[in-house]
């Protein structure tokens, strides 16, 4: 173990259990006691206000009333830091929770369990391929599955994952295809087969995020929602995105990415949903109803 990462665990031990013997400490860094005596000069010498005391019930301590980079972050500033991490372990992963849990301690916080996320019954994305997802972009290592696109398309990837991002109610992973040498956007609900490559890469994300970079098609499109639909209607729109009629119907004015999903989407509200513009969306429509009523002739 290196010296400063050492030194960070003895400071948080401390915290944790306000008092330890050096033999302790020696023990599980696995050093000599003469070794972890220096860590304390050390750590005294930086201001920290370690003791030691003598008797049965003595050992090194520190001052109760010690926070942890105090003078270097705000109030607000270690709030944010816990908000974020707190929200990350409810996402995914163990390793949020340890480091929340190290955190709150050496900031002398109780944790307001202020967010509650769970994609257990609403989100079809399986915490293993999250998992290696995130492991791939945290350690710069390609990945390889099979993808299936909006057209129905089959295809074998191995790609270059750089970000993951969820967009309208979406999980998406950013990436650079090794397959089309160019960046893609891949929605992980369709991704499957997945597995981690040995080989690594060193190509950093963007900088300038442009959609149209991620071959992002985009439609405006103005649709008439009839009143039975209010419910989906406040669920599934922003405010801003939608008006009333004198009838009672919603204009909902929306930009959306252009693909089969978002078709099947407008379809979904079957006779409740009219579309207003623009005309290619209306004749697209069109086209697949007549086609869907062939099904039943």
């Amino acid at each position: 173990m290196k010296v400063n990462n050492r030194l960070f665990e003895i400071v948080y031990i401390l915290m944790h259990k306000k008092k330890v013997t050096a033999k302790e400490l020696a023990n599980k860094f696995e050093v000599s006691t003469r070794t972890i005596y220096r860590d304390i000069e050390t750590l005294s010498g930086a201001n920290i206000p370690i003791y030691a005391s003598k008797g049965k019930d003595g050992g090194i301590g520190i001052l109760d009333e010690y926070v942890l980079n105090k003078t270097i972050l705000s109030e607000e500033e270690q709030n944010q830091i816990l908000f974020v991490l707190q929200g990350m372990k409810k996402i995914k992963g163990q390793d949020e929770e340890d480091i929340l849990e190290r955190l709150s301690i050496l900031f002398n916080k109780k944790i307001n369990d202020w967010l509650k996320i769970d994609f257990s019954s609403w989100s079809n994305i399986q915490e293993e391929q999250f998992d290696i997802i995130k492991c791939a972009i945290l350690n710069k290592q390609l990945i390889q599955f099979t993808y299936y696109n909006s057209k129905g398309e089959e295809s074998r990837r191995i790609v270059e994952p750089l970000q993951i991002w969820f967009k309208d109610k979406s999980w998406y992973l950013i990436s650079y295809c090794r397959n089309k040498e160019d960046y893609r956007i891949f929605k992980i609900a369709r991704i499957k087969e997945i597995k981690t490559l040995q080989e690594h890469f060193k190509r950093e994300l963007p900088k300038e995020q442009k959609e149209e970079k991620y071959n992002f098609k985009k439609i405006l499109l103005e649709l008439e929602i009839s009143k039975e639909m209010a419910y989906r209607v406040y669920d599934e729109f922003e405010n801003n995105e939608i008006s009333k009629k004198e009838n009672g119907n919603f204009i909902v004015k929306v930009e959306s990415a252009e693909n089969e999903w978002v078709y099947g989407y407008i379809l979904s509200f079957g006779e409740h949903i009219k579309v207003i513009a623009p005309n290619r969306a209306k004749n697209i429509i069109k086209d697949k109803l007549e086609k869907t009523l062939k099904n039943y002739l």
